[in-house]
């Protein structure tokens, strides 16, 4: 995909609800959290469409993902140009934003933690049984397809 491709995806408009959903995780905190975690990790910031911002070049190791979204931010230690070929990586991204809206902000983040342990239990992975990485798309956010410990190898 070219760059003008994924910079159009960048600048793509508001609708109603995204609007909406902006405003709540402004509200409950979560991406002036975001923000503090992206300025505090060394990213380069830009707002992208959909009331999000996209924070490059994150510094840390953790956690380990190559995509991570506290409220309206997705921040990542990739380079801007990399999401050029990971659109739908982006758009589950994107659907973490809205369940910060519906899980109330950073009262999301110990939910979380406690979908990775349940998952860590059944499956042994942080995404197979992780309630909200099944919401925003196992395979969009390119994870392999849910499997348990019980399950028979073959």
């Amino acid at each position: 995909m070219s760059s003008d491709a994924g910079l159009a995806f960048l600048s793509l408009p508001h609708t109603s609800w995204t609007r909406v959903r902006t405003a709540i995780n402004w509200v409950n905190l979560s991406t002036p959290l975001g923000l503090a975690v992206a300025r505090f990790g060394g990213a380069t910031i830009v707002r992208r469409g959909r009331g999000t911002h996209l924070a490059t070049g994150y510094r840390f190791g953790f956690p380990q993902a190559s995509a991570f979204t506290v409220g309206s931010v997705i921040i990542s230690a990739q380079d801007l140009a990399w999401f050029d070929d990971r659109l739908i990586l982006l758009r589950h991204e994107d659907r973490h934003c809205t369940q910060y809206a519906f899980a109330l902000g950073v009262v999301m983040l110990p939910l979380y933690v406690l979908g990775v342990a349940v998952s860590y239990v059944l499956a042994g992975d942080h995404s197979s049984y992780n309630p909200f990485e099944r919401l925003a798309g196992l395979a969009d956010g390119n994870y392999p397809p849910p499997r348990t410990r019980f399950a028979r190898r073959p």
